[in-house]
C-alpha cells in the first residue's frame, strides 16, 4: 500500500535527511532507486512505526522493506554517506524502546522471512532474520525440534529481534539465552560490507585485525579488549543466567577462555571466539543480521508440573533457590497483587478457582521428562522435599537418592498437572499478568521502564523487600511476577508519564532499583533489553572503566555512530534520557474532533480507548502459528497499517497531532486505514490490552458520515432488509434478474458491488410464510423453557431451512417456541458506521421484546452477528435495564442448547461424519463459539474445531468490489486450515462463513449450519 505524502508533515521523507544539502535527491526516491524492495516516507507508515510495545514514540526517517540483504547493503551504504541512521527492526515488540528512533527502520518481516535450510541430523537452521520464532518452530516441528528460546510473544518477534534483544522466556533455566544457539550470522556492517560472523581461532585474530577497512578494525577492537579488559569484565558482568544488559562481552571473554556459561560445556581447548554471540543483545547498535544459522533442541517428550501455594511473596521467594536444585524447566511467580487483579476479571477468574484457599503466592514449576512416570516422579519429590504435608500421585524417592535442601518449608499446598488441559489452565493463571495490567484505560499505567531485573535467586527475598520499600516511598505499587527461578521478575509500578511529577518518580524508581541491583549483583535487564528505557543505568551497573570499553567498541563497529544511535551504550554529548521521548509524555494532548455516540464505560471513555494500545503487537501474528480472530487483515497483507496496532497508532496520531487533526475524517483515511477493518472484534478479545477496533471505527465513520455524507451504497446495505423483503416479494423473478449476463457489471458499475461475487438468492417462501401457522409443539406448561425464536433476515428471506431446523431441535429438547415477527436489529446499519440507523433499530427491537423478557421468555437468534449485536452493541448504542435485560436473555441456538443443557434429553442418531468446524468471528471475539463444538460433540459427532480467524467475507464487505481482492486474501488463510484438517465435512453458522466456505476450490455448495447438522440427526423427526 502506498499513501500519498503530505508535505506538511513529511519533509524529512520529501527532502534529503541533511537540510543543508539540497541538492541531494529526496530520500524516499534515492532509496527506491537502489532496491528492489519497497521504500515509504508517507506520514502514515512513519507514524506506525513511531513506536513499538514500549512507552517511547519517535518518528522514524523514512520505512524501508528489504527483500535482500543487497537491498539491505544498498541502504546502509547511501545512508552512511549521507550521514543517516538506519534501525533494524522486527515484530516490533520491544519493551524498553529499542525499535524506535529518528532512523531509517527496516521492517524484515514482509519480505526476508524464509527458512533457509534445515539440518536434522546436525541440530541446526539456517534462516532470515525477518521469521518469526513461531513459525521458525512451525518449519522444525515435523523433525521434532525447536528453537529453544521462547520469549512470550515468539509467535510474533522475529528472530533478527530475538538475536538483537538476546532474547528468552520461561523455560530459560533448561535453554539459557538466544546467544547459547547463534552459531554464525550474515551481517551488514556500519558501512554496507556484506560479511559473516561465526566461530574463529584467537590464532586467527591477528591476521583477521590486519587491514584498513572496518571489519579489521572490528576484530581489532575485540583483541583489544581481550587483552587489556578480560579480568575486568569477568569480575564486574554479575554471576547471572540472565542478564542483557549492555553489550555481551561477559560471553567473549568465557567464549576465549573456555570457562563455564551457565549452560552446556565449555569448549574444549577455550581458543576460539564468536562475534555472532557478541551481536546478541546488541540491539541493532553494532551490525545488521540479514541471515542467521542457529542450533536447535529436540522438543520434550513429556512434561509434569506442579503449582505451590505460599502465604507471601517473600515466603515463596525464600523457596526459589531449593527448587532450582530440583533442575526444574520453568520456574514462574504470581503474587497477591496480580492474583486478587485475576479474580476481578470475568475471564482468569475461573482459573484462580484452582488455588488453596490461603493462597496469597504461588511458585510454578515445570518439568521435561521422557515419560509420564519421570515426570511424575519429578513432582513427587519436588513436594517431599518443599511441601511434605500433601501426598502426590507418586511416592518419592528415598531421601538419600534425590535432591533434599534442607531449607526450611514454605508451602502450604501443591496442585500437580499432567495432561494438556492442566498444564494449560495453570500457564493461563501465569500469563494472565500482561493482559490485566496492559487493559488500564486511566491515565495511570503500569509502566515498563525497570520491569525485569535479574537477580541472584539467593538474593530475591532481600530485593523484593527492599524493591516493595521504594514503591511505597514513592506512593505507588507494582505486582511481583515471572522467571522467578533465574531471578528475572517482572515489576511494572503505577506511574502517570503525562505530569513531570509522574516522569520524576519514574526516573527516582529506576535509579533506586539500579542502586538495588548493584547492592545483590544483579542486572538491570535480565530479558528485555536496555533501549531507551534503561541505556542510562549500565553506566552505573558497569562502572565508568566498562562504560568506556562500551563506546569504544560501538565506535570500532560503527564509527559515524548511525546504527540504532543511543540503545545499550551512548555518547557523552548527546545521553539517551528515560524520560524523554514518552508517547504520553507531559506535552501530549488528545482531542477526538467529536462527540462520541456510543457508550464507553471505560476510565477516560473514549479517549481511554483510543489510548489503550500498547504496541506489544499481538495483532501481528501469521494464522498457522498463532490462532486467534485477531488480526485477519494483517494476516492476509502482513501491512503494519492493517494490524490493530497500526490503526490504534494512526487512530491516535490523529486525535493527539502527530498527525493532522482531521486527518481521521479524510476520505484518504476512512479509507486506507479504518475501510479494511472488517469489524471482526477479534481485538476485542485476542488483544492483551482489549483494543476494540471495531467500536472505534464505527464511531468514527459515524462523525465521518456526518461530515461527507452516506453513499448510496452503504445506505442500501445497511437498509439490506428492505432490499431483502423486496427481493423475496418478486422471487424468483428477482433471482432471475440478478443471474442474467451483465447483471454482475451493471451492479459493479453503479453500486460497487463486485462482479466476481454472485448475488443473494431470495425465497418467496420465507420463514415467516413457512411458520405463520405455526402451533407449538411442546405445551407451555410442560416445556424445559419458553423462548421465542427470532428471525434475522438472512434467515427469513435466504436461507430458511436454518430456521426450520432450529424450530425441530429446540422442540426435540423439550422447548416451547414461538416464532416471533422477522426483524432487523441493526447489525448493517452498525458496520457501515450508521449508528442513528442502528439505535432506532435497537430500540425497537428492545421495546418488542422486553414484555416477553420481562414475562420469562428467552430470545434466540440463528445469526451469530445478530446474535451478537443484541447482547453486546446494544449496550453501547442504548442504555437502560430494559437494554440489559433484553441482552442477557438472548442467546445464539447452540448457546442456548448448551448453556442450559437442552440437548441431553434429545436422542441423535448421528451418522459416521468427521465435521471441520469454522466458528464465527463475532461469537469467537466473546467467547461464545465453544458452545456449538460442544453440542455436536455431545450428539455423537467427530469435531475439529478450527482455531480460524474471520472467513474475510464479513457482511457487505466481501461483496463490495475495492474489498473483494482483500476477502479473498483472508479467505485464503481459512482455506487452507481446511484443507489440513482431518475433517471431511464443514460445517459453519453464519451467512457470511457459508457464502465464503462455499466458494472454496472444490467446494460444491455452502455448507450447513450446525443446527441443521444437528436436526438431520434427529431419531425422531417432529
Amino acid at each position: 500500500m502506498t499513501l500519498t505524502p503530505d508535505p506538511a508533515t513529511d519533509s524529512q521523507a520529501n527532502y534529503d535527511y541533511r537540510s543543508d544539502d539540497v541538492e541531494q535527491p529526496s530520500l524516499v526516491t534515492a532509496l527506491e532507486a537502489r532496491i528492489a524492495g519497497e521504500v515509504r516516507g508517507d506520514g502514515y507508515s512513519r507514524q506506525l512505526y513511531a513506536t513499538d510495545a514500549s512507552i517511547y514514540e519517535m518518528t522514524p526517517i523514512a520505512v524501508v522493506f528489504p527483500k535482500s540483504t543487497d537491498d539491505v547493503a544498498a541502504v546502509v551504504t547511501y545512508c552512511a554517506d549521507h550521514e543517516i541512521p538506519v534501525l533494524p527492526r522486527g515484530g516490533g515488540t520491544s519493551l524498553a524502546g529499542q525499535t524506535v528512533n529518528e532512523a531509517v527502520v527496516l521492517d524484515f518481516t514482509k519480505h526476508m522471512d524464509g527458512v533457509l535450510e534445515v539440518d536434522p541430523e546436525g541440530r541446526r537452521a539456517s534462516v532470515q532474520s525477518g521469521i518469526y520464532l513461531g513459525s521458525l518452530n512451525e518449519a522444525l516441528a515435523p523433525h521434532d525440534l525447536k528453537f529453544a528460546p521462547d520469549p512470550a510473544w515468539g509467535d510474533k518477534s522475529a528472530l533478527g529481534g530475538a538475536i538483537g534483544n538476546n532474547s528468552t522466556g520461561a523455560h530459560s533455566l533448561q535453554y539459557g539465552k538466544t546467544d547459547a544457539y547463534v552459531e554464525s550470522v550474515e551481517v551488514v556492517l556500519a558501512d554496507g560490507t556484506v560479511t559473516t560472523f561465526g566461530e574463529v581461532t584467537l590464532e586467527d585474530l591477528p591476521e583477521l585485525a590486519e587491514g584498513d577497512d572496518l571489519e579489521a578494525a572490528i576484530y581489532a577492537e575485540v583483541a583489544r579488549i581481550l587483552e587489556e579488559q578480560g579480568d575486568l569484565i569477568e569480575a564486574q558482568y554479575p554471576d547471572l543466567k540472565r542478564n542483557v544488559s549492555g553489550y555481551n562481552l561477559d560471553w567473549l571473554v568465557e567464549d576465549a577462555t573456555g570457562a563455564e556459561r551457565g549452560i552446556g560445556e565449555p569448549d574444549a581447548d577455550g581458543g576460539t571466539i564468536n562475534l555472532a554471540k557478541l551481536l546478541c543483545g546488541s540491539e541493532g547498535t553494532l551490525a545488521i543480521v540479514t541471515e542467521a544459522t542457529v542450533g536447535l533442541e529436540p522438543v520434550p517428550a513429556e512434561k509434569s508440573m506442579v503449582l505451590l501455594a505460599y502465604e507471601s511473596v517473600l515466603e515463596a521467594m525464600d523457596d526459589v533457590e531449593p527448587i532450582v536444585e530440583h533442575d526444574p524447566a520453568a520456574l514462574e511467580v504470581i503474587d497477591d497483587v496480580m492474583i486478587d487483579l485475576a479474580r476481578d476479571t470475568a475471564e482468569f477468574a475461573p482459573t484462580t478457582e484452582l488455588l488453596p484457599d490461603g493462597t496469597a503466592a504461588v511458585l510454578i514449576v515445570e518439568f521435561y521428562a521422557e515419560d509420564v512416570a519421570e515426570g511424575k516422579q519429578k513432582v513427587a519429590n519436588l513436594v517431599a522435599d518443599r511441601c511434605p504435608t500433601v501426598d502426590t500421585e507418586q511416592a518419592p524417592v528415598a531421601k538419600e537418592e534425590r535432591t533434599v535442601t534442607g531449607a526450611d518449608v514454605f508451602a502450604f499446598d501443591a496442585v500437580e498437572a499432567y495432561d494438556d488441559a492442566e498444564r494449560a489452565k495453570i500457564w493461563k493463571l501465569r500469563k494472565s499478568g500482561l493482559p490485566i495490567l496492559l487493559s488500564r484505560t486511566t491515565d495511570e499505567k503500569h509502566v515498563a521502564f525497570i520491569e525485569d531485573t535479574g537477580i541472584p535467586p539467593e538474593n530475591l527475598r532481600a530485593f523484593v523487600a527492599d524493591f516493595q520499600e521504594i514503591l511505597k516511598d514513592h506512593d505507588t505499587y507494582a505486582s511481583f511476577y515471572a522467571h522467578a527461578g533465574p531471578g528475572v521478575l517482572h515489576i511494572r509500578p503505577l506511574v502517570n508519564t503525562k505530569t513531570e511529577v509522574g516522569l520524576d518518580d519514574m526516573e527516582s524508581i529506576a535509579d533506586d532499583v539500579t542502586d538495588l541491583v548493584v547492592e545483590y549483583d544483579g542486572s538491570v535487564s535480565g530479558e528485555h533489553g536496555d533501549g531507551r528505557a534503561r541505556t542510562q543505568w549500565n553506566r552505573k551497573l558497569y562502572g565508568e572503566p566498562l562504560w568506556e570499553t562500551f563506546q569504544e567498541l560501538k565506535t570500532a563497529f560503527d564509527p559515524d555512530w548511525l546504527l540504532n544511535p543511543g540503545q545499550v551504550v551512548f555518547r557523552d554529548d548527546d545521553p539517551t534520557d528515560m524520560t524523554e521521548n514518552h508517547r504520553f509524555g507531559p506535552d501530549y494532548a488528545f482531542d477526538a474532533g467529536f462527540d462520541p455516540v456510543l457508550e464507553w464505560d471505560e476510565d477516560n471513555g473514549f479517549q481511554g480507548m483510543a489510548e489503550l494500545c500498547h504496541g506489544c503487537g499481538g495483532c501481528r501474528g501469521d494464522q498457522s502459528t498463532t490462532g486467534g480472530v485477531m488480526c485477519p487483515t494483517f494476516r492476509a497483507s502482513h501491512e503494519e497499517i492493517l494490524s490493530t496496532r497500526g490503526r490504534a497508532n494512526a487512530l491516535r496520531g490523529a486525535m493527539s497531532g502527530e498527525l493532522d487533526p482531521e486527518t481521521q475524517f479524510d476520505d484518504e483515511f476512512v479509507e486506507e486505514v479504518l475501510d479494511l477493518c472488517i469489524g471482526c472484534k477479534g481485538c476485542k478479545h485476542d488483544c492483551p490490552s482489549g483494543v476494540d477496533m471495531a467500536k472505534l471505527k464505527a464511531e468514527v465513520v459515524h462523525e465521518y458520515h456526518g461530515r461527507n455524507g452516506i453513499s448510496l451504497r452503504d445506505r442500501v446495505f445497511a437498509n439490506f432488509d428492505r432490499l431483502a423483503a423486496l427481493g423475496s416479494a418478486t422471487a424468483p423473478v428477482s433471482n432471475w434478474l440478478s443471474a442474467l449476463p451483465g447483471t454482475d457489471l451493471l451492479a459493479e458499475k453503479a453500486l460497487g458491488i463486485s462482479a466476481e461475487r454472485d448475488l443473494p438468492e431470495f425465497q418467496r417462501r420465507t420463514f415467516a410464510k413457512r411458520t405463520a401457522d405455526h402451533v407449538p409443539a411442546v405445551r407451555e406448561s410442560e416445556a424445559a423453557r419458553r423462548a421465542l425464536l427470532l428471525p434475522d433476515v438472512y434467515t427469513n428471506h435466504e436461507y430458511p431451512e436454518a430456521g426450520e431446523a432450529a424450530l425441530a431441535v429446540l422442540e426435540a429438547a423439550g422447548v416451547h417456541v414461538q416464532v416471533a415477527t422477522p426483524r432487523d436489529v441493526g447489525r448493517p446499519a452498525f458496520s457501515k458506521g450508521m449508528l442513528d440507523v442502528a439505535g432506532e433499530k435497537a430500540r425497537g427491537t428492545v421495546d418488542g421484546l422486553t414484555p416477553y423478557v420481562e414475562n420469562g421468555w428467552d430470545v434466540i437468534l440463528l445469526e451469530p452477528s445478530d446474535a451478537v449485536m443484541v447482547q453486546s452493541d446494544y449496550r453501547d448504542l442504548l442504555a437502560g435495564d430494559d437494554v440489559d435485560a433484553v441482552a442477557d436473555s438472548t442467546y445464539g441456538i447452540c448457546e442456548y442448547l448448551d448453556r442450559f443443557d437442552l440437548d441431553a434429553e434429545i436422542d441423535f442418531d448421528v451418522p459416521d461424519d468427521h465435521l471441520v468446524y469454522h466458528g464465527h468471528c463475532h461469537q469467537k471475539a466473546h467467547a461464545k463459539d465453544h458452545h456449538a463444538v460442544g453440542v455436536l460433540r455431545r450428539a455423537g459427532y467427530r469435531v475439529d474445531p478450527l482455531d480460524s480467524s474471520c472467513c474475510g467475507m464479513a457482511g457487505s464487505f466481501g461483496y463490495e468490489a475495492e474489498h473483494y481482492s482483500m476477502s479473498k486474501a483472508i479467505a485464503d488463510v481459512l482455506y487452507d486450515q481446511v484443507s489440513a484438517s482431518d475433517g471431511d465435512r464443514v460445517v459453519t453458522p453464519g451467512a457470511s462463513c457459508r457464502t465464503q466456505l462455499g466458494d472454496r476450490p472444490g467446494a460444491s455448495e455452502e455448507p450447513p449450519t450446525p443446527i441443521e447438522v444437528l436436526a438431520d440427526a434427529l431419531e425422531e423427526q417432529p
